[in-house]
């Protein structure tokens, strides 16, 4: 009984992180049950993952920009002009990948360091200066593409890394391999992540979860890495695009959580006056996160230009709504300060699903449009009610 009601006030009193893991659950469990099984097969959970990515690249930004109470509406713009940029390089004049890639990811350096000089020299609201940059950056992508429309993409290393998959070093059973072992490292880098989390805690007299509570968690945890990896490895394992998703989480969430640039982000977002009291250089932190979230936007135009194989004229179309969106259901707070980017990610996995399990089902656009509108308004409206229960 101790436990249930120990495992009960934890989740109450971390609601904010626990209930998108709970909601996630619920909506993949509700889908496939409705399509018979058909939602959680191989193919179509490694079809979500992949559709989902680009998106995700962007909620990770678009979460720290939300955190310092910005926002940025230029990203979707940003990346399917990158993107195009990308295909021009390749195609008309035969720069290699490993060149391009670098050149669009320090071309949305660039882009973003402009907005961050905007918002934090000029005093702009980042609304209207990102607003500013989204019509510019729509405008680019039509011209750029003028004349052709679509550019199509014939160059395989690029267009791997939106629908490649890892190499596979053998057959287990029918199962990759190679992505059982990437499984395997994974749930081991989180066990040995919360164990010596746990230990820093208990070292400067943190409370933290008794020893059941907390094994229930690794092995709950464990278990949802576990299970993924093996559905995905039985079909072509773990894409490119995951990886880079992945790489991309864990970086981030090593600066957020881990650095001093983390600390200050958050106390910037928190109350900004105060940090620039305690000495935090506003300015510079806003700058960083401006350019940060353009630097992503460029490698999301690079993951959906890769998965298309061509450059459009609608590329990046809401993409930056669908980044917003992603973050406060992942548990960003409007009010700033608040959210994680693991957040973000599962914030991104739970719109695609429910575009996803609604195709399947065979949803009209229509009804889909006004679902996923709900669930974003009930994502804030659950931020504004758990920080009043915080006062």
């Amino acid at each position: 009984m101790k436990f249930v009601n120990e495992a009960s006030t934890l989740i109450k009193d971390n609601i904010r992180d626990y209930g998108m893991y709970i909601a996630l659950f619920v909506i993949m469990l509700t889908f496939n049950i409705l399509t018979d099984g058909l939602f959680m097969s191989s193919r179509n959970i490694s079809n979500l993952f992949d559709s989902a990515g680009y998106i995700a690249v962007l909620a990770v930004g678009m979460t720290l920009v939300i955190v310092i109470r910005h926002i940025d509406l230029s990203v979707g713009y940003v990346a399917g002009f990158l993107g195009a940029i990308a295909a021009i390089l390749l195609m008309h004049y035969g720069i290699p990948v490993y060149v391009v890639i670098p050149m669009i990811l320090l071309f949305g350096i660039a882009i973003g360091s402009l907005n961050g000089f905007l918002i934090a020299q000029l005093g702009i609201p980042a609304f209207v200066a990102s607003l500013a940059g989204m019509l510019i950056f729509r405008g680019a992508l039509l011209q750029v593409t003028e004349g052709t429309g679509t550019i199509i993409i014939q160059n395989n290393t690029f267009n791997a890394l939106g629908n490649g998959f890892i190499p596979s070093i053998a057959k287990v059973n029918d199962l990759h391999l190679l992505s059982l072992i990437v499984g395997l490292l994974g749930i081991a880098i989180y066990i040995y992540s919360e164990i010596k989390t746990r230990r820093d805690k208990q070292k400067y007299n943190f409370d933290v979860v008794s020893p059941s509570i907390f094994m229930l968690k690794l092995v709950f945890v464990s278990a949802i890495i576990g299970y993924v990896t093996w559905v995905l490895a039985g079909y072509n394992g773990f894409s490119w695009t995951m990886m880079i998703v992945l790489a991309v989480v864990m970086i981030y969430h090593f600066i957020t959580t881990k650095t001093v640039l983390g600390r200050q982000i958050y106390a910037v977002g928190s109350n900004p006056e105060a940090a620039h009291l305690s000495g935090i250089n506003v300015k510079k932190v806003t700058y960083i996160v401006m350019a940060s979230m353009s630097m992503l936007a460029a490698l999301s135009g690079i993951l959906y230009t890769a998965r298309l194989q061509s450059a459009t004229t609608t590329a990046g179309m809401l993409f930056e709504l669908d980044a917003i969106a992603a973050a406060y259901v992942g548990g960003v707070s409007s009010a700033g300060g608040v959210g994680k980017v693991t957040g973000a990610i599962i914030g991104a996995v739970v719109m695609a699903s429910l575009t996803n399990g609604m195709n399947l089902l065979g949803v009209g656009i229509s009804y889909q449009y006004m679902i996923r509108g709900g669930v974003l308004a009930g994502a804030v409206i659950f931020d504004v009610l758990t920080r009043k229960k915080g006062k």
